[in-house]
């Protein structure tokens, strides 16, 4: 009886979560879709971005929704990476300073030659630290660079905000709110600047949030979107991904909560999720190598032709599969 009881008292709590999530937290974006053009889609960042799962639930959606797509999805993201340049002193128990995208940028554009760029900075940028005008100043200055780099090329550039902050799980009670500072400034350069920018920001900070008031109410487990406080786990990565398909065109995954599902009606699915997942592993690696990142403890990746025949093979398996 005690369970029933218990469980009727909560039933509301998880309809009103999916609610939450099905339908109060998805922004209204103009789509703008990828042109037939575009071959090579290049992802630009930090740790979250390497880690790679966003990245790869975006390229696995392309995939098996569009059967005559060829677009390479090139994973450069760089842990520990800002694009103000700034790192603060002891960084990595004092072993190396944080890498600096002025230093890789050429390189990594004269070898991807990307026709479309995506760029995600901002939860370095800050350094785990209370709002300061001189750090927030070198990281507008590094994305009005990093803006200009890409578009003086002719290449199109997405900005995506930074990622949300958990107070409850990272060590500094004031850096969510300095995320929120640098995203909502980013998101400003919609109007300022005309420029295309996600906010990814935002309906993460409001889903885990209504999660996370709802759970002291109730008294359970504390729900995060990022167990460390910086690093954002599946449903976190997920969020990023739905947001850029949304603005993309894809409103089919409006009220997918996760990948699987956005993927559940189309053949083979799983099994081409898994050689998409396959392929983002090893080639990120084999683009961070042939562009000669300078951070150190990173894997070494494949050369990059060998690299490529073995993404040349998986395509292979991926085509039959979509057959």
């Amino acid at each position: 009886m005690q369970t029933r009881t218990r469980l009727r008292s909560t039933y509301p709590y998880f309809l009103f979560i999916l609610g939450l999530y099905l339908f109060g937290f998805i922004p209204s974006l103009t789509a703008q879709g990828i042109s037939k053009e575009v071959k090579r889609v290049l992802f630009l960042g930090n740790s979250i971005t390497y880690s790679g799962a966003y990245v790869t639930n975006i390229e696995a959606y392309f995939v098996t929704h569009y059967h005559d797509l060829s677009i390479e999805f090139i994973n450069v993201g760089l842990p520990s990476e800002t694009v103000s340049g700034l790192s603060e002193e002891g960084h990595a128990g004092g072993r190396f300073p944080r890498p600096d995208l002025h230093e890789r940028l050429g390189r990594v554009l004269y070898l991807t030659k990307p026709d479309l760029v995506f760029a995600c900075y901002g939860i370095n940028d800050g350094i785990q630290m209370p709002l300061d005008e001189a750090r927030f100043q070198s990281f507008k200055e590094g994305v009005f660079w990093l803006h200009d780099e890409i578009t003086k090329i002719g290449t199109r550039i997405i900005h995506l905000t930074p990622s949300v902050y958990d107070e409850t799980r990272g060590k500094n009670e004031d850096y969510a709110a300095v995320m929120d500072y640098y995203a909502n400034w980013l998101v400003q350069q919609r109007k300022q600047k005309n420029w295309e920018v996600v906010d990814t920001h935002s309906p993460m900070k409001k889903y885990m949030e209504a999660h996370q008031k709802l759970d002291k109410k109730f008294g359970v487990a504390g729900f995060t979107l990022a167990p460390d406080g910086v690093h954002i786990n599946d449903a976190g990565h997920w969020m990023v991904a739905k947001e850029v398909l949304l603005y993309l065109g894809e409103k089919a995954v409006a009220k997918t909560p996760d990948i699987k599902t956005a993927l559940a009606n189309i053949p083979q699915s799983e099994q081409i999720f898994d050689l998409v997942t396959q392929r983002q592993a090893f080639m990120k690696d084999a683009w961070l190598t042939a562009t000669r990142h300078k951070r150190p403890e990173m894997k070494t990746g494949l050369p990059l032709n060998e690299a490529r025949k073995k993404y040349d093979d998986l395509e292979k398996q991926i085509r039959d599969l979509k057959k």
